[in-house]
């Protein structure tokens, strides 16, 4: 852990990475008697693959303080099967581990280079209709400070592409107003970039800055009532749950997402300034991750492109 702070990862991905550690050594220590990572082998992981497959969601948890904070029984989806999504991440995280110790030579060879990869089948996200994104935005009562303020950072996200963690951690003074940018300094790969933002947008944010300056004097942008900076997983907790209520499933990450299809479908935006402006380390990587188009939307970017429809003849 020491080393991925070293590397300035984020704060979300250090937790991931603990997390999955601990849970991982447990099973190994209480079922299989091994507290040696050097004498963990290839079907040790592949047994705990096989279990994580059998004991279902919110079974098991890396601190007993979090039962009584988090109530992971009383969750819906207590006990349901854990998805191929989160297993494959279980597995990266500890492949990440096993070479940073062959790094560190504390073991010859990663015992996960021969565990069959999981490939988990790519979900086509939504893309929200107009009525949709008005709908969400209308359950926003805009006379409460907290509300308010959501609102504009999912405004934002829409307008911007920016990610949750991103958006929780800007300042005022990271936005040009003259440029219409925003500086964007906590990123997920330590590298600063710009987003760019509409005229609406514009204007809201000069509303929101005003509102904000006269009930906080909180450095950021975005703070809680209490006047201190918003924590990511209660701003996305609460996105959820407002979308509930109006039977919409919604969280920021699907904005940024459908930041970038509509780009690319209404706004004709090309691959490579997306991939700049989401903060991709390559297009390819953009391209992954934004080429589960439905038929539908094929259908309407054709017809904006259609040979005949645009050539005189």
């Amino acid at each position: 852990m020491l080393h991925c702070d070293a590397k300035h990862l984020s704060a979300k991905t250090l937790k991931s990475y603990e997390q999955t550690l601990i849970l991982f050594g447990n099973y190994l220590k209480q079922e299989l008697k091994i507290e040696d990572a050097a004498k963990v082998k290839s079907s040790h992981i592949r047994h705990y693959i096989k279990y994580l497959r059998s004991r279902g969601k919110y079974t098991v948890t890396a601190s007993d303080r979090s039962l009584g904070i988090n109530y992971p029984n009383r969750r819906e989806d207590y006990q349901k099967p854990m998805s191929d999504v989160t297993i494959a991440n279980y597995t990266r995280n500890i492949k990440v581990f096993f070479n940073f110790l062959k790094m560190e030579q504390e073991i010859i060879e990663n015992p996960m280079n021969t565990v069959e990869k999981i490939k988990p089948k790519r979900k086509q996200k939504q893309l929200l209709s107009p009525v949709e994104i008005k709908l969400m935005l209308g359950a926003y009562n805009l006379t409460k400070f907290h509300e308010y303020r959501t609102w504009i950072q999912l405004r934002l996200i829409l307008d911007t592409g920016l990610r949750a963690t991103e958006c929780c951690s800007l300042f005022p003074e990271d936005i040009d107003f003259r440029t219409k940018s925003i500086l964007v300094k906590n990123t997920k790969n330590g590298h600063e970039r710009y987003v760019f933002f509409g005229h609406k947008m514009s204007v809201d944010l000069k509303r929101w800055i005003r509102h904000r300056d006269r009930y906080s004097d909180n450095p950021y942008l975005f703070p809680t009532t209490r006047g201190t900076k918003l924590d990511v997983t209660n701003f996305e907790a609460t996105v959820r749950r407002k979308g509930k209520r109006i039977d919409l499933h919604v969280h920021p990450h699907l904005l940024r997402n459908n930041f970038a299809k509509y780009y690319l479908i209404e706004g004709n935006g090309d691959f490579a300034t997306l991939s700049r402006i989401l903060g991709h380390s390559s297009v390819e990587t953009t391209m992954k991750a934004y080429l589960d188009f439905t038929d539908q939307e094929i259908g309407r970017k054709y017809q904006k492109h259609s040979p005949l429809n645009n050539l005189d003849i």
